[in-house]
Parts: structure tokens; C-alpha cells; sequence
């Protein structure tokens, strides 16, 4: 981790803007104590709904009935549980 004084924050603006746009943190000293990391900030990717229902597509995957469904999740439950869950 970077290091970073007080004195080069204002004066080296330009040059942590780049670093942190690069995806580099640092650690801000004041009077010979760490007071503070400075990280970059990364912004969400928005969803995209026609995106991800093409990627769903070109999985190609099994369609499952409700029942299929329920007896697998029963299956797995008590693989990961055992017997002593309450069922129906």
C-alpha cells in the first residue's frame, strides 16, 4: 500500500487521481500517524435485462417442473441436514 502525506495531497492531486483510477489505495499520514486509507470508488455495472436473459439462453438448461424442483431441494437438504429437518 502507498503511503501519502497530507502536504502531497494537495499538491500531487493529479497524480493520486491516476493511481486511483488505476485501482491503487493509500494510506494518508498526518504528523507521523496513519489517519486514513484513501480507495477508489467503483461504480456498479447497470443490468441488462436482455443481457442476461441471452446469456440464460446460451446455457441451455434443463427445464424443471415444480415437483422436479421440490425433490431436488429435498434431496439436497438432507444431504446438508441430515434426517432430523421437519418435512411434510
Amino acid at each position: 500500500m502507498n503511503y501519502i502525506t497530507a502536504t502531497e495531497l494537495r499538491t500531487k492531486a493529479s497524480q493520486i487521481i491516476r493511481d486511483l483510477k488505476l485501482g491503487s489505495s493509500m494510506s494518508l499520514i498526518h504528523r507521523s500517524k496513519v489517519i486514513g486509507i484513501i480507495k477508489p470508488v467503483y461504480e456498479p455495472k447497470p443490468f441488462d435485462a436482455n443481457a442476461f436473459k441471452k446469456a440464460i439462453k446460451d446455457l441451455n438448461l434443463p427445464k424443471t417442473t415444480y415437483t422436479q424442483r421440490e425433490k431436488i431441494y429435498r434431496a439436497r437438504l438432507m444431504k446438508k441436514y441430515g434426517k432430523d429437518i421437519s418435512g411434510r
